[in-house]
């Protein structure tokens, strides 16, 4: 696609210019009188792995993002197994089209996997400046106090293995039966680690779900470590009797982001950012590779969440 076929590939994708206005990406997305510190705010590629490397990078600058958190793991825009081909590709696409990227979510879990040390090493190449592990899970044989032993070890081997190539690691807490759903467990296996190259990537919205009140907490344990957020909501809804969490739009759920916003500003926490769409889209919510809406909905939805986490950070 020419370089200069952005407008005609949004319009041409039934965004249009009415839908989407062009943002000069020099004019900060923030503007408060009283905290002029930003948000760099990335939108998740996995919601836009419809799209190839050229078209996501044109899709998030036009809509105003800063960059992509882009997905280097199965099933990802990135393979792990073609990283050292393809990830060169990506950004260089990815930087053509106007956007950066500067963070990438993968599924590395220890310096012992060559396609896990392929990754790193690939991304510190390319600049990238932060990556997302996969989340540990407890091994049935193992208590779970040593399994925690275990992958603290991992973690400080990967932290350690960064620093020779100046790039930083980031475990997620995350909702459900992996280790990371309680804020102890991720403090528990970053204990040992080089906490200038491994920390932790805060979810709020998981950190509310298995937090509820005591969501707070969880941030004072770890807000020294947190390195990168993530931001979405959620809501709890009961269908045929049983209650689940269900995601939804930025704004719209039970994520106190006005409270969240407050410490993070109190604490000077300005971390990158992902911005997830684990609501319906037809598939892209999942990275689906052909979505069954209109790619308008999604970029508007896109544009929607980016829009409400704005106001939301200057009401703050």
């Amino acid at each position: 696609m020419p370089k200069n076929n952005r407008r005609a590939f949004i319009k041409n994708s039934a965004l249009g210019l009415s839908a989407i206005p062009f943002i000069d990406l020099s004019i900060p997305l923030f503007n408060n009188a009283t905290d002029t510190k930003t948000l760099s705010i990335n939108v998740f590629s996995k919601h836009l792995q419809f799209l190839d490397y050229y078209q996501a990078g044109e899709v998030a600058a036009e809509i105003g993002f800063s960059g992509l958190d882009l997905t280097v793991r199965p099933k990802g825009h990135v393979l792990p197994e073609a990283v050292h081909t393809d990830l060169p590709k990506a950004m260089q696409d990815i930087k053509k089209a106007g956007s950066h990227c500067t963070m990438i979510t993968t599924a590395i879990e220890s310096v012992q996997n060559p396609l896990d040390v392929a990754i790193i090493q690939a991304a510190a190449k390319e600049k990238i400046g932060f990556y997302r592990t996969n989340w540990f899970k407890y091994p049935p044989n193992v208590s779970m106090p040593q399994a925690l032993l275990q992958y603290r070890e991992e973690i400080k081997k990967l932290s350690e293995f960064n620093q020779q190539f100046n790039i930083i690691g980031c475990y997620q807490n995350h909702a459900g039966t992996s280790i990371g759903a309680s804020f102890w467990e991720v403090e528990a296996i970053l204990k040992n680690a080089n906490q200038t190259y491994f920390g932790t990537q805060y979810d709020i919205r998981h950190a509310t779900v298995e937090g509820g009140y005591s969501w707070q907490n969880g941030f004072h344990l770890l807000q020294s470590q947190i390195k990168t957020i993530v931001l979405k909501d959620f809501k709890w809804v009961k269908k045929n009797g049983v209650w689940s969490a269900e995601d939804c739009p930025i704004g719209e759920g039970m994520v106190d982001f006005g409270s969240y916003f407050k410490l993070l500003k109190k604490h000077g926490l300005t971390p990158p950012v992902s911005l997830h769409l684990e609501y319906d889209l037809g598939g892209a919510e999942k990275g689906n590779q052909t979505i069954k809406i209109d790619k308008k909905i999604v970029f508007d939805a896109m544009k929607k969440d980016l829009r409400a986490v704005q106001k939301l950070w200057k009401e703050a």
